[in-house]
């Protein structure tokens, strides 16, 4: 296939494809699946070779969110059955994290729901950070926090902290139908305060909340601009008590040819396998192995996730390997800063964002039947007496 073909010459080059070969990925039909992925997967492993990178999350503090995020479990108004909990103290922080770093995470998540850290909060990460890192050599340590006011992105990097994660989630044209109380541009200001204070940004999206595939081109279009070195690509975990507990848009080769586009779009960054793989890919988890360099270990924030020695298996059957705490996850000219010269884009093409033709009508995704059955509420590991999932 001439797209396929043209899309990993590019991936190659670090050149930004038109939006009209992103557009084309997605719409690609199931009998060419198998070879969009394997086009993808050459882009994949000509940056990343066969290394999978585990990350462990960490949730300081459960529910009772002021947002009123449609997606978000922990939202305002959410009548879903989550755990509900204040600030872990550092120590337990700090036992729950060592859980998966046991388990071969290589980065720690410390994600708090809320709109964002007071100066106080940022003081009692920090001693979190501290304490995480004074217990496991070697680890990286990722803050989710919310949205961040002048000088807190400092302090966490001063901390000890080595990235910070805020997700663009959608499109900036659709971005007022999911989220009423902070705006797109609010989350754009805190990937670049990020980036500002030499932090390595993680910024990326959810799928499946029934978006057209012109708003996926879009938001993945928009983090290739805001350059950040990760890009978690979440599926919807659709919670009963939450706006969106009835959109079930995803089938498994879907989210496939959603990691595809941003692999093409994306060649070089830290592409990760987020929320709701279990749920949408399903059986095909393996094959997106060839797809995303990176993936969470164990459970989520608030939703069980698939057991922690079932992820290692899989990896070792799939024929990839766990990437080592020595190992740089980054290609040389990305964990050298060298792409984060200001200039938006990361790559050697011209940044054009169309060839000149007309977009793709964009198509209704329906999905199977709901698998409600694969939505379990985290019952166990931080906030709780019972062990994690690592």
């Amino acid at each position: 296939m001439d797209l396929l073909n043209t899309l990993v010459d590019k991936g190659l080059r670090r050149e930004l494809p038109t939006r009209d070969e992103a557009l084309a990925v997605l719409a690609t039909s199931d009998d060419d699946l198998l070879d969009v992925v394997a086009a993808a997967g050459k882009v994949r492993r000509h940056w990343f070779g066969r290394r999978v990178k585990l990350n462990y999350l960490v949730n300081l503090k459960s529910g009772l969110c002021p947002e009123d995020c449609s997606y978000c479990s922990q939202r305002l108004g959410s009548t879903a059955g989550i755990l509900k909990y204040t600030w872990l103290k550092p120590d337990q922080a700090s036992d729950a994290a060592a859980a998966g770093v046991a388990g071969g995470a290589k980065r720690v998540c410390l994600v708090a729901s809320g709109r964002g850290p007071t100066d106080r909060d940022v003081d009692r990460v920090s001693e979190t950070i501290k304490a995480i890192k004074d217990n496991n050599e070697g680890v990286e340590v990722c803050a989710c926090l919310g949205l961040l006011s002048d000088g807190q992105a400092e302090r966490l990097r001063e901390a000890g902290a080595d990235a910070y994660n805020h997700n663009l989630n959608t499109s900036e044209a659709t971005y007022g139908e999911i989220t009423t109380t902070h705006t797109y541009e609010d989350r754009v200001d805190t990937v670049q305060k990020a980036h500002a204070a030499g932090l390595s940004a993680c910024s990326g999206l959810i799928a499946g909340m029934g978006e057209t595939d012109e708003d996926l081109v879009d938001v993945v279009f928009s983090l290739r601009e805001l350059d950040p070195d990760s890009v978690p690509v979440n599926f919807l975990i659709p919670f009963e008590g939450t706006p969106l507990g009835k959109e079930w848009n995803l089938t498994p080769q879907r989210c496939l040819r959603i990691l595809a586009m941003t692999r093409f779009v994306c060649p070089d960054v830290e592409v990760r396998i987020a929320g709701g793989r279990e749920v949408h890919l399903r059986t095909m988890q393996p094959l997106a192995l060839h797809l995303a360099n990176s993936i969470f270990l164990g459970d989520y924030l608030t939703s069980e996730g698939q057991a922690g020695k079932a992820d290692l298996e899989m990896i070792a059957d799939a024929g990839f390997e766990v990437e080592g705490t020595g190992q740089v996850t980054l290609p040389e000219h990305r964990a050298a800063g060298g792409c984060h010269d200001g200039g938006g884009v990361c790559g050697s093409g011209d940044g054009a964002c169309g060839s000149g033709e007309e977009p793709q009508a964009a198509e209704t995704h329906t999905g199977a039947e709901p698998r409600t059955d694969l939505v379990a509420v985290r019952r166990r590991g931080a906030g709780t007496d019972l062990a994690p999932n690592a």
